[in-house]
C-alpha cells in the first residue's frame, strides 16, 4: 500500500514502512508507581501498540532498567505478542540512549521514524526521545502507553516533548495512522486491536455483526416464498 496517495493524503502522517516501536522500561516495579493512569489502561495500551507493530511488521526494540532490582521485570504481554522484539540489555544507564547497543539496534532497523512509550515518561521516554530527535529521527511518543508518578508530572513533561519537536501522541491514533485504510487483508485483526484499548468498540462491532445476522435471516424466508 502507497504510503502517499495521489490526493497527498498521508504525507503528514507515520510511513508504516519507515517507523519503528521502542517500548521502554514497562517493568512491574515501575508500574506500582504510575498515577496518571491505571495500570489497567496502560498494559492495554501497550499491548496495543506490540500487535499493531507486529501484525504490520513494524521493529520492536525493548529494554528494562534494572530488571533484577525493585523495578521489576518487564511485563510479559510484550514478548508473549510480539515474539519478534528485540530486548536490549541495559547496564544501570538511566538514559536508553547512553547505551551503545541500544542505539546501534535503532540505527540497524533503518527507520527514521520512532515510536516511543515507556514508565516514566518524564524520564525513561523523554531522555532517549530528546537524544533520538537531536540524532534526526522523528520521534512520536505515545502518551497513554506511558506513565509517570502524577498527572502534574506527566503534564510538565508533555509541554517539553513539544518545546523539543517531539510529536505527543496517542494509542488510538498511532494505531489509525499505521492502519490508514480498512481496504486491507490484516482488517478483522486491526478491528480486534482496536477492542483492546477501546473496550466500548467490541460494543459496536458486536451490534453490526448481530444487525447482520438478522437482516441474513430475515431475507431468508423471504427468498424462499419467492421461489415457492
Amino acid at each position: 500500500m502507497a504510503h502517499v496517495l495521489p490526493s497527498g493524503g498521508g504525507k503528514a502522517l507515520m510511513n508504516v514502512d519507515d517507523t519503528a516501536l521502542l517500548l521502554l522500561d514497562h517493568q512491574s516495579g515501575l508500574f506500582q508507581t504510575v498515577k496518571d493512569i491505571t495500570v489497567a489502561e496502560l498494559r492495554a495500551n501497550v499491548t496495543a501498540l506490540a500487535r499493531i507493530a507486529t501484525l504490520l511488521k513494524l521493529p520492536i526494540i525493548t529494554t528494562a532498567s534494572v530488571p533484577d532490582g525493585p523495578n521489576g521485570p518487564v511485563m510479559p504481554e510484550i514478548a508473549k505478542l510480539a515474539p519478534h522484539a528485540v530486548y536490549v540489555p541495559r547496564h544501570g544507564e538511566v538514559n536508553a540512549w547512553d547505551n551503545d547497543l541500544f542505539v546501534k539496534t535503532v540505527r540497524q532497523t533503518g527507520k527514521k521514524t520512532l515510536v516511543m512509550a515507556g514508565v516514566w515518561t518524564s524520564v525513561c521516554v523523554m531522555f532517549p526521545a530528546l537524544d533520538a530527535k537531536a540524532a534526526g529521527f522523528n520521534v512520536y511518543a505515545v502518551i497513554d502507553a506511558s506513565g509517570d508518578r502524577s498527572e502534574m508530572v506527566s503534564r510538565t513533561t508533555v509541554a517539553r516533548f513539544a518545546q523539543a519537536g517531539i510529536v505527543p501522541i496517542s494509542t488510538d491514533a498511532v494505531v489509525s495512522e499505521l492502519h490508514r485504510t480498512w481496504r486491507r487483508p490484516e482488517a478483522a485483526e486491526i478491528a480486534d486491536i482496536y477492542t483492546v484499548h477501546t473496550p466500548n468498540y467490541r460494543a459496536v462491532m458486536e451490534s453490526d455483526q448481530s444487525a447482520k445476522e438478522v437482516g441474513s435471516a430475515a431475507k431468508g424466508p423471504a427468498k424462499q416464498l419467492q421461489d415457492a
